[in-house]
């Protein structure tokens, strides 16, 4: 599953406080298993986000019970219950409309290409907390009377804002090779230091990752890059060489910088164009791989470096790569069509007509504001004068937009005849003589605007007499629009 594309709910959601609180259901559910004879933690991100004063959205409990014993405890106060997860110790719910998983004390340990790992059941949570990711989230609170259970210090690196492994690190990364890219969306998303042995053992097991599912993959890297320190994270990872494994155009940005024809570096222009566009994944990955291109574009002539249509080589390069990490094909669609669209706007300072920005509108379509705001990011110049130069035609451009727009009605370009009335007039049925009639109408509508019916049919006939088609000549007005 594909991360959302913010980080952050827009809702408010109460604090681990009150939703641990005395008579709560989460107090409640606490009692059923002790009622039971069984025990009941709190564990890991929720324990961890307290700390940070976040709020959680899903809550993570662990037992000493059997997923088939949690059913039964849990059966008379939930919503729903699924049991996807059994096999691997987990029993997810809705209690009081939290969803909550609820996993019996465990390790695991996944083998290659595997999206599910090896579990094996545990009989205490100090055992359960040892093969966890993190100190940071090898945390626990018993309920319902709240003892505090951290026998790795995790409390402390949440002070500290670090992030090392419960023990070693090799051990944790050879467990799960996931924990490595997992460690850099932690620093994104936290804006946590990475101890340094944690780093080391990264760049010797890097190869590892390899082992990890496309999706997997996909799913921890997206998370990064909608944090709120991507470019940090990515910094960070560079030097050990693991996204190289899965990634490999981005460390391929680092130009070499020619002593003559001097270049800004797009490795660090890319960092900085994600951390200034909003934390949307499409908006984010478009920044990402927006350059990827150059490398394979770069020309050093007289005038200094150039980078001709890097946008079309990149686009290609992008969809190719977020293919091979399994992203749904409409968003591969949005980011290739941005990246393709991202430099056409440089060419607005040589002056457009009324025509060439009804094309870009019509070209961005749905993605126009994602596509200004990619542009607006690109311009990371340090030169004062330059900057204020492009953020200026940046205002006129969408300024001419919304003007053309409440004329013309430009977000609904289509041509001022539909099939039925082009049939109709040429006396053809469907077929490709009819795909082109429209596509020379758009051309037309692209260039001049609206034009009134009777016009149209003018131009249509010129069109086909052109090509030696005689129109039947029947006039068919437009169906007029359904009222909502």
């Amino acid at each position: 599953m594909v991360p959302p594309s913010s980080p952050e709910s827009v809702q408010p959601r109460p604090s681990l406080d009150e939703l641990l609180a005395p008579g709560s259901p989460m107090d409640e559910l606490a009692a059923r298993f002790v009622d039971a004879g069984h025990e009941l933690y709190l564990v890991g991100g929720p324990v961890r986000d307290a700390l940070l004063g976040r709020t959680s959205e899903d809550l993570d409990f662990a037992t000493d019970a059997t997923p088939s014993e949690t059913e039964s405890i849990i059966g008379p106060v939930a919503g729903s219950i699924w049991l996807q997860g059994a096999n691997y110790g987990t029993v997810g719910a809705v209690v009081g409309g939290i969803h909550v998983e609820i996993t019996t004390f465990r390790t695991e340990k996944y083998q290659p290409s595997s999206r599910h790992p090896e579990v094996r059941f545990e009989k205490n949570i100090e055992m359960d907390l040892s093969r966890r990711d993190f100190t940071v989230n090898a945390m626990a609170i018993r309920l319902p009377d709240r003892e505090a259970v951290d026998p790795f210090d995790g409390r402390r690196d949440v002070e500290r804002r670090e992030l090392r492994t419960p023990g070693d690190p090799r051990d944790s990364f050879s467990d799960d090779p996931l924990r490595m890219l997992r460690a850099f969306r932690f620093a994104s998303q936290l804006g946590f230091r990475i101890d340094r042995s944690v780093l080391v053992a990264i760049e010797e097991l890097r190869e590892l990752i390899d082992t990890v599912s496309a999706e997997r993959i996909r799913d921890e890297f997206s998370k990064l890059l909608i944090g709120r320190e991507p470019a940090r994270a990515l910094q960070l990872a560079d030097p050990t060489g693991l996204t190289d494994r899965f990634f490999p155009e981005l460390s391929s940005l680092k130009l070499e910088q020619d002593p003559i024809h001097r270049h800004k570096d797009v490795f660090a222009h890319t960092l900085a164009v994600i951390e200034r566009t909003a934390p949307r994944l499409e908006l984010r990955l478009a920044a990402l791989f927006h350059d990827i291109g150059k490398p394979k574009t770069r020309a050093i002539g007289p005038e200094g470096v150039s980078f001709h249509h890097h946008e079309v080589v990149g686009s290609r390069m992008a969809a190719d790569r977020m293919r091979a990490l399994r992203y749904p094909n409409d968003i591969i669609a949005k980011v290739e069509r941005l990246i393709y669209l991202h430099h056409r706007f440089h060419t607005y300072r040589l002056g457009w007509s009324d025509a060439a920005v009804r094309r870009y509108v019509r070209d961005a379509g749905s993605d126009l504001p994602d596509l200004n705001a990619l542009v607006r990011a690109d311009a990371t110049t340090r030169n004062v004068a330059k900057a204020k130069r492009l953020s200026e035609r940046m205002d006129e451009l969408e300024a001419r937009i919304a003007d053309l727009a409440q004329r013309e009605e430009l977000e609904k370009i289509r041509p001022d005849l539909d099939g039925g009335q082009v049939m109709a007039y040429l006396g053809v049925p469907p077929g490709p003589v009819v795909g082109e009639a429209l596509s020379a109408l758009l051309e037309v509508r692209l260039e001049e605007g609206p034009l009134a019916e009777d016009e149209a049919y003018d131009r249509l006939d010129a069109w086909a007499r052109a090509r030696g088609i005689e129109p039947a000549g029947q006039k068919k007005a437009r169906k007029p629009k359904k009222k909502a």
